[in-house]
């Protein structure tokens, strides 16, 4: 019989990238508070050596409000034993050959004792400097992919990526791999290694004309968007997420492979607690901006399905997939973790709900004032949008530029400080402008195969790894679990 979850874990070396990262955190935690009988988790992150991995690793990890739970149950000495002899944190860095591991006895015994890989390190910054996006999400995931082939136990390599490699098309999207070179405009050639040499060539003619470091970096920002939209992709993050993927299918081998690509995701649902989260993730600073009042027009289709996934669903369905495809062949397999298939919420439903919460329970402003909301302007193409901003604040602007050119003492300084304000607001509306507007649905086939599977012959405990968002009742969800999970762990901090 196929074991379970927490059997599957019992026993296991695992080495998981991206350590600090918020959906690496919830796995750790996860793994180390159901099942304490693992071998070894080796956690890669940036450090200059192991004493300041192991400062980070608990500064960043252990010692946050995730652990809570654990460190109740075990008590903190205990939980510090359980730490030390079960996680062990590697100084390193994927875009690094040999991930960066300088020590080679470390290094021989990963190769030797480690079952399992979970890349999850990445850059998420939609507009990443091109040579950063390249190092980490592209090469990075092939620097992954080399590494885990020397693990001589190497059952299974499970990467994340994202759903949104798929662009801004409309329709339903299938869990299928990217062939080499495949571009989503259709009318270009995508070679990978020409996309690398055109970054290294850019970065030596800014180097060659004396650039400052600001100038280098809005440069290499342009150079990965325009790279990324003249291949069909929205942004640097999403393109170079999808070579990555690229050449982890072309360069794996025999080496089973697992990609997980999620949605949107967003606070706990269960575990260890509901609505822990960490930062404001894509739909987080449209709520936050909308509690402060600040939000008086926005752009998005109120019918559009904003495909959100809780932070321990991923989690579960990565466990889940690892177990399932441990151990095979040279299989590739890709699944979509997200809900807009199986329980879909759109735009106005969260804008309902939302409107509700802050009117019931409104934030409070720094003068002790509760702070009052309103639905605000919805436009729903960017046309709309564009004019709206022109006729309620860039054309009061022109006359304010106006007056200051002629009375330059007077609003010089508030000329300056709005213009740069709509500047930045307008960048930012272009860069999610994709997501605010997505007309696509993402199949999940293969996930819900999983989940079928889990359920009718595994019979895993206590539901403990639950991943079916059919579960999810979306109101009760965002009024009662993800906004006040916000409040507490994000505005309150």
């Amino acid at each position: 019989m196929e074991a379970n979850c927490l059997q599957f874990l019992g026993d296991k070396t695992i080495l998981i990238t991206g350590a600090p990262g918020f959906l690496a955190k919830v796995l750790v935690e996860k793994i180390l508070r159901l099942q304490p009988n693992v071998k070894k988790m080796y956690l890669l992150l940036r450090a200059a050596d192991t004493k300041a991995a192991m400062q980070r690793l608990r500064s960043e990890v252990l010692e946050i409000d995730l652990f809570k739970v654990l460190r109740n149950d075990l008590g903190e000495e205990n939980l510090n034993d359980l730490v030390c002899e079960k996680v062990v944190p590697v100084p390193g860095d994927i875009s690094i050959h040999n991930l960066g591991v300088k020590d080679s006895d470390l290094l021989q015994r990963m190769w030797s004792e480690t079952d399992i890989i979970i890349n999850i390190a990445a850059t998420t910054n939609f507009d990443e400097r091109y040579d950063i996006g390249l190092s980490i999400n592209t090469f990075g995931a092939l620097n992954v992919l080399n590494f885990a082939k020397k693990c001589v136990k190497g059952q299974l390599l499970l990467h994340v990526s994202t759903a949104y490699v798929c662009g801004e098309n409309s329709g339903l999207f299938q869990e299928k791999p990217f062939t080499m070179g495949e571009t989503l405009s259709g009318n270009t050639k995508l070679d990978i290694n020409v996309e690398f040499e055109l970054m290294k060539q850019k970065m030596k003619e800014l180097q060659h004309q004396d650039c400052s470091e600001q100038e280098i970096s809005q440069s290499m920002k342009d150079l990965g968007m325009a790279r990324a939209k003249l291949h069909g992709w929205p942004n640097t993050y999403v393109f170079t997420k999808a070579m990555g993927e690229m050449l982890m299918g072309n360069y794996r081998e025999n080496l089973p492979l697992v990609i997980v690509r999620p949605t949107m995701i967003t606070s706990t649902l269960a575990e260890p607690f509901p609505g822990w989260i960490e930062g404001l993730r894509t739909i987080d600073s449209v709520i936050v901006a909308y509690g402060k009042g600040r939000l008086q027009c926005f752009l998005a289709d109120p019918n559009t399905v904003f495909d959100l996934i809780p932070a321990d669903m991923v989690v579960n369905a990565m466990i889940a997939a690892a177990t399932a495809h441990s151990g095979e062949t040279g299989v590739q397999t890709i699944y979509h973790i997200g809900s807009s298939l199986q329980n879909p919420v759109t735009f106005g439903q969260l804008r309902e709900t939302t409107t509700r919460y802050f009117t019931k329970k409104p934030l409070v402003a720094r003068n002790g004032l509760p702070i009052k909301v309103s639905k605000g302007t919805l436009l729903t193409t960017m046309g709309q949008f564009s004019l709206y901003i022109t006729l309620r604040y860039k054309i009061p602007l022109l006359i304010l530029r106006l007056i200051s050119i002629i009375y330059p003492w007077s609003q010089g300084d508030k000329y300056d400080e709005d213009s740069r304000k709509i500047k930045l607001a307008m960048r930012l509306v272009e860069l999610y402008q994709p997501y605010l507007l997505f007309k696509g649905i993402f199949d999940d086939l293969n996930t819900e195969r999983l989940r079928r599977r889990r359920k009718e012959s595994i019979k895993e405990l206590d539901g403990s790894f639950e991943f079916d968002p059919k579960s999810i009742n979306w109101d009760d969800y965002m009024a009662n679990t993800h906004i006040p999970g916000l409040i507490t762990h994000v505005l309150k901090q």
